[in-house]
């Protein structure tokens, strides 16, 4: 019988600090040595937010808050790769930690909103990084005008 190929479920956090996004430089494929957000593999039985919150501590060691859902994106395999991935990616804000890189992430840090952009290696990347912006703006001027 031939092997069935699985399509994979992950999610993502663009995670603010202040003006800033928290980056990792991923250690293993897909895109390995390549700047993203963090994120990775969704759990049997894990919700997507629980997935996103632990994937976030795992690779960073930082704690965050869900703003809310930014989009899903999809990656299909390329040639030289049997990956295809649905990818939840979700807005999220700092609330406590120094960034350390851990589990499959080499690096770790906070950089700027347009050293972001330039250091992602993947178009829809960016455009989750543009949306998020706006989604967060959002949340914040609703926090605003409900105070």
């Amino acid at each position: 019988m031939k092997d069935k190929k699985h399509i994979k479920a992950a999610v993502g956090a663009v995670v603010f600090r202040g003006h800033e996004v928290l980056l990792v430089k991923r250690g293993r494929p897909p895109l390995q040595g390549h700047w993203s957000i963090p994120g990775g593999k969704i759990e049997f039985g894990e919700s997507m937010q629980a997935a996103v919150v632990r994937e976030v501590r795992e690779e960073t060691g930082i704690e965050i808050e869900i703003i809310g859902l930014i989009d899903v994106f999809e990656s299909l395999p390329q040639k030289d790769e049997d990956g295809h991935y649905l990818m939840v990616d979700y807005v999220a804000r700092h609330v406590g930690g120094d960034p350390v890189a851990s589990d499959d992430a080499e690096e770790a840090e906070f950089v700027s909103f347009p050293e972001a952009l330039s250091r992602l290696a993947w178009d829809q990347t960016r455009t989750a990084l543009q949306q998020a912006k706006l989604a967060l703006r959002r949340a914040e001027e609703q926090a605003v005008s409900i105070d």
